[in-house]
């Protein structure tokens, strides 16, 4: 298997075909909707709050909503579906969930998408919440993560996800490959390539993404959607406190597996930093969507679909700093 990582990739021109990088089509279908652009924010406390699920939804962009409030999370749903907008929460594993999938189903509360959020998704314990979900509540879109190999794809695609998420630790605020010794950091990119060629159904690349150019390449190496932490944390939205140091402004940014979000000090995987204040959402969002209309018309297509096909250099001496 090749190995490289985002800052060891270069993707490679084709000739343009459109007249103006705002003809190309940036949309992409998940579930059965449409969205804006193949971006969604990492289900984090700190990346996501109710107010921005909302706004999200409302503008036409995926969101997943992080599960570390779980007694609000079916009143979430009610709140969503009030407002005419599809609902995407998140579950764990423990015997707790089994109940409140139940409850849903009992209550008629039937969110749209589903996303079963644990760090090393490849287990028999996800594997029958899987099952337990698509039995009780079919309609609903479930995501299952996270994973690492092809292996762990067909297995949860067979136990019935629609959907899988694809890296172990290669987040910026992760630190599963240091206190471990696995993951995919260093070569997540290569993971979701590897684990792309075997699925069947949607891949979702979670984790090492550093610049809007990493989402084309995402795309490149099989990824339908690309879950972002870090560089959508220092939002004026963003759920996390604003801080300011030596007259530069930061916003405060946890990984799930942190002793932070944890609120203890027990097989912590995560750690907490500051990331750079970003202003607002919406025109980091729309940046993004601009710089993959121009990474369309570099591949020399009108939409998404022309990514997937052009050429690559794996250059070593990287130009970025992939930290």
């Amino acid at each position: 298997m090749e190995i490289f990582d985002y800052e060891d990739i270069q993707l490679i021109p084709n000739k343009c075909v459109i007249n103006s990088r705002s003809e190309a089509d940036t949309t992409v279908e998940l579930g059965g909707r449409q969205f804006k652009i193949p971006v969604v924010p990492a289900n984090m406390a700190t990346v996501i709050n109710d107010d921005l699920a909302a706004w999200l939804a409302t503008n036409g962009y995926f969101y997943i909503m992080h599960r570390f409030a779980p007694e609000k999370r079916q009143q979430f749903i009610k709140t969503m579906h009030d407002q005419q907008l599809f609902a995407s929460i998140s579950v764990g594993v423990k015997p707790s969930e089994y109940d409140f999938i139940n409850d849903l189903a009992a209550d008629g509360d039937v969110p749209e998408y589903i996303t079963i959020d644990i760090a090393h998704g490849h287990a028999d314990s996800v594997i029958e919440m899987i099952k337990h979900i698509k039995s009780v509540l079919p309609a609903s879109f479930v995501i299952a993560g996270n994973v690492a190999t092809p292996a762990a794809v067909r297995d949860l695609e067979n136990a019935g996800a629609d959907a899988t998420k694809v890296g172990v630790g290669p987040g910026k605020a992760c630190i599963t490959k240091i206190k471990t010794g696995f993951g995919t950091g260093g070569w997540q990119l290569a993971a979701v390539r590897w684990c792309a060629k075997a699925a069947r159904k949607p891949i979702i690349a979670d984790g090492g993404v550093r610049t809007n150019g990493d989402i084309a390449k995402s795309i490149r190496f099989g990824a339908t959607m690309v879950m972002i932490g870090s560089m959508l944390a220092g939002h004026q939205e963003s759920p996390g406190n604003i801080l300011k140091i030596d007259g530069k402004t930061y916003k405060q940014y946890y990984g799930s597996a942190s002793e932070t979000q944890k609120g203890e000090h027990k097989n912590v995987e995560g750690k907490q930093m500051l990331v750079p204040y970003r202003g607002h959402l919406a025109d980091t969002l729309n940046e993004m969507q601009e710089d993959l209309q121009s990474s369309i018309s570099y591949a020399g297509g009108r939409d998404l679909k022309s990514i997937t096909k052009c050429d690559y250099v794996v250059v070593k001496n990287s130009i970025y700093n992939g930290d």
